[in-house]
């Protein structure tokens, strides 16, 4: 019988450690978000002047995670923001420059280190190709807005709290480095913005 306990225990504490790993390599987890996006905006504008303001939004995010091991995911970030931008102190004073949507989806690479944990901290880094689309032109001196498409980086940091061996609660920031070519009134005016925006966000994730 003694000789028994020993491999039993092993194989109970083996048992009790595999149960506790929330994701393993090749688990999905999606997460669906509640978002408060803040833009860090500024602007180089010439020949006029001035400098750039941007609203903030709050919108839903979507994002996928796929773990090559317990520890390390690639998560893919789906959102689209409505930014209503304002050329500041130019020239011609305070410029409306209408609305534009915003889709950068972002992919980073997580770190785990906590894996497995009820609290379960992670940071992240990657890229994001941000498209700027559906955009109305307001009724003043500015038209014939364009918006350059753009590439930039991105930092994440954030933590999941297990709540089954399926669900968790997620808190996220991450900063997007978001930069676009601006033209305005046949490219008479060319404005170098930076939007930079904070995103805030929480929600919940389903593993599968």
């Amino acid at each position: 019988m003694k000789s028994l306990k020993k491999p039993t225990l092993a194989l109970l504490t083996c048992l009790g450690l595999s149960s506790s790993v929330f994701a393993d390599a090749g688990d999905w987890l999606v997460r669906l978000r509640g978002i408060y996006v803040v833009p860090d905006a500024s602007a180089t504008i010439e020949p006029i002047g001035g400098s750039a303001d941007i609203n903030n939004n709050f919108v839903p995010e979507l994002d996928i995670s796929y773990f090559l091991t317990d520890k390390v995911a690639l998560e893919l970030v789906l959102a689209t923001t409505r930014h209503s931008p304002v050329a500041e102190g130019t020239a011609a004073g305070d410029v409306p420059l209408g609305s534009v949507n915003l889709l950068p989806p972002t992919l980073t690479a997580q770190y785990h280190p906590l894996a497995g944990e009820k609290f379960s901290p992670y940071v992240g880094a990657g890229v994001n190709y941000t498209i700027f689309f559906n955009s109305d032109e307001p009724d003043t001196v500015v038209n014939n807005i364009s918006y350059e498409n753009s590439f930039g980086f991105a930092l994440q940091a954030g933590f999941d709290v297990k709540l089954s061996e399926k669900w968790v609660f997620n808190v996220d920031v991450k900063r997007l480095w978001l930069d676009t070519d601006v033209s305005l009134n046949g490219e008479t005016i060319k404005a170098d913005v930076s939007i930079d925006p904070w995103i805030f966000g929480a929600g919940f994730g389903l593993k599968f």
